[in-house]
């Protein structure tokens, strides 16, 4: 069983900045971050795979950078430039697929508890 325990969330303001991270108990190949807002499916937001292949919504190109440190089995994304559709349940996740970062939820086994960001206009 994998814990990911996750930390970073809260309020700010349009075009403010607000870093996640989420620390896992094992090493995993591929760690994501997925949001989901109220009324709406959870989606894809940036991952990451062991050797540093990263993907990103096209919401948050240029906005959002993902990072990870092997050594700590931890994963953090930094947000910047933050908008008011930002504001969402952001949840850190885990997958076996090692070769490229899928988009899809049902490729991922092990979630955290969720970290809520609200941006205020």
């Amino acid at each position: 069983q994998v814990q990911l325990v996750e930390s970073g969330g809260g309020l700010v303001q349009t075009g403010g900045s607000l870093r996640l991270s989420c620390a896992a108990s094992v090493s995993r190949p591929t760690m994501a971050w997925f949001r989901q807002a109220p009324g709406k499916e959870r989606e894809f937001v940036a991952g990451i795979t062991g050797s540093f292949g990263k993907a990103y919504a096209d919401a948050v190109k240029g906005r959002f950078t993902i990072s990870r440190d092997n050594t700590k089995n931890t994963v953090d994304l930094q947000m910047n430039s933050l908008k008011p559709e930002d504001t969402a349940v952001y949840y850190c996740a885990t997958s076996s697929i090692s070769a490229v970062v899928p988009g899809r939820p049902r490729n991922y086994d092990y979630w955290g508890q969720g970290t809520q960001v609200t941006v205020s206009s």
